[in-house]
């Protein structure tokens, strides 16, 4: 209690704005549900609306923790779902005299005495950087995206707020307890310390274009460390198409199912191959270029998936593509943590699924996803966010692929990924990486080898005190005494050898 009137003197002034937003939107039966007011009325047919616009209207933090939501499916009807999906982080443009003080900071100088040219009218706007364009002193045209002033501030109190009333919806309401909102305010404050930190998105570049490095069909803006900082990133200007339709890129020289097929390579590698994915790869963090290639812009939501999720993930296509209702149904039972007998359960859904969308069927991921999550909510099961965060990726890339390419289908994709996973497991880099861990215990073990060997033959030649009902005791003890012996030697001549 005393940290929450701690946390509310401290930003009393944001959570006034916040209430006052509440109530020019009429949602206060929204915070009464989650057992953060003491009474709401019925809830009005349209609160899926107005809490996205009064979500729009808080601003970044609150933004991000309505796309956060907008993954939820397992939580959520589809009516919520299809209005945080829309929601947007566009900002008024702010005129460049108020960013100058920060910029000048960030690179020691005045932009103009820095670069050949340097255009003060912003080429773009977002809630939490503004973007410029000019031009280094060897001709390369790039880009600055500047932190907004005051940002980090607000966020700051936006994420103490939402922490303290999270807890706090915890422990008041079974309903609000479903949606783990202690560990989802972690996720957010996670996601948006980060993105504040334009140095950060940086470094996720770089590490997507190492990714890529041998695909000609991927292009990930150079970044300009010289300049960059926290506050600050300079980057390369990419010139594209965005991929709203095919026909404007027909008009371009592009082909759109080429760039549909490249762009469903590129997503499944990231998430099954290298486990490092652009999480939002909506038309406008997309340009498409001649020669069928793709840009990735803002990486700033940049998703991590681990070896063993890309692992289950790979059997979950695998289940639905051969109609093997059992595997499937044992996967869907480990991402819920449904525990033993889970599976059995889920068998019921998961041949709904497979019926559905599977055994050799089109795969329309986005119909897939919303099936499978409302199977979730109907189990009331709850899926690790993690891998929501997956799937929102790959049906936000389906969506786009479908504008482009209708006819697009992500089950050749799919196919052509657990190919190349298949391969990337037998390669010999990977076998490197695994036998590495294994060859360091061997020399430890090696070195432990004589004196293992040692003790061993001392105990086989140890004369036995013993009674007559123990000798077939012994006589095991010593044949184990002997494998011993032998696995020791065995492990020493392997060292040698290596």
């Amino acid at each position: 209690m005393f940290d929450t009137i701690r946390v509310a003197a401290r930003d009393r002034q944001r959570l006034s704005e916040i209430g006052g937003v509440m109530s020019r939107y009429g949602i206060g039966v929204l915070a009464a549900r989650l057992g953060l007011a003491d009474r709401g009325g019925d809830a009005p047919p349209d609160l899926p609306r107005r809490t996205r616009e009064a979500i729009e209207a808080l601003g970044p933090t609150f933004i991000k923790l309505g796309q956060i939501l907008a993954t939820r499916g397992d939580l959520l009807g589809p009516e919520w779902i299809e209005e945080l999906s829309a929601l947007h982080a566009d900002a008024p443009t702010l005129p460049f005299e108020t960013l100058r003080p920060q910029v000048e900071a960030a690179l020691g100088d005045a932009p103009e005495a820095l670069f050949a040219t340097f255009d003060p009218q912003p080429l773009a706007a977002a809630s939490i950087a503004q973007v410029h364009r000019a031009t280094l002193e060897d001709g390369r045209e790039v880009v600055l995206k500047i932190r907004r002033p005051g940002i980090s501030e607000t966020i700051a109190a936006d994420l103490r707020l939402i922490a303290e009333l999270a807890a706090i919806a915890e422990r008041a309401s079974a309903e609000a307890r479903r949606f783990t909102p202690v560990a989802m305010a972690r996720q957010l404050a996670t996601a948006m310390l980060e993105e504040l930190d334009l140095a950060s998105e940086g470094r996720h570049a770089d590490a997507l274009r190492a990714d890529f490095a041998g695909d000609d069909r991927v292009v990930v803006p150079v970044i300009h460390w010289r300049y960059t900082s926290e506050t600050l990133l300079v980057m390369d200007y990419i010139e594209g198409i965005r991929p709203v339709d095919g026909d404007t890129l027909r008009a371009a020289g592009i082909d759109p199912v080429m760039i549909a097929e490249a762009g469903a390579d590129i997503v499944l590698d990231m998430v099954l191959l290298n486990g490092r994915f652009h999480a939002d790869p909506h038309p406008g963090n997309l340009l498409c270029q001649p020669g069928n290639r793709i840009a990735l812009l803002d990486m700033g939501m940049t998703g991590q998936i681990s070896h063993r999720r890309r692992q289950e993930f790979i059997g979950f296509v695998r289940a639905l593509g051969s109609g093997d209702a059992a595997a499937l149904a044992d996967t869907l039972a480990v991402w819920t943590g449904s525990g033993p007998g889970g599976g059995q359960k889920l068998t019921p859904a998961a041949e709904g699924l497979i019926a559905r969308h599977g055994g050799g069927q089109r795969i329309v991921l986005a119909a897939l996803v919303t099936d499978m999550l409302r199977v979730m909510r109907e189990e009331r099961l709850v899926l690790p966010p993690d891998l929501l965060i997956v799937f929102k990726a790959l049906m936000t890339l389906d969506g786009v692929l479908g504008r482009i390419a209708p006819d697009s289908d992500l089950s050749g994709a799919m196919a052509r990924a657990t190919a190349r996973v298949t391969l990337d497991r037998v390669s010999p880099a990977t076998w490197t990486a695994q036998l590495a861990p294994i060859a360091w215990e061997l020399s430890r073990l090696g070195d432990d080898a004589p004196a293992l060997i040692r003790a061993a033959v001392a105990r086989l030649q140890a004369p036995p005190v013993i009674g007559p009902g123990e000798q077939a005791i012994v006589s095991a003890l010593r044949r184990l005494s002997a494998s011993v012996l032998v696995a020791a030697v065995i492990v020493a001549a392997a060292v040698l050898l290596t």
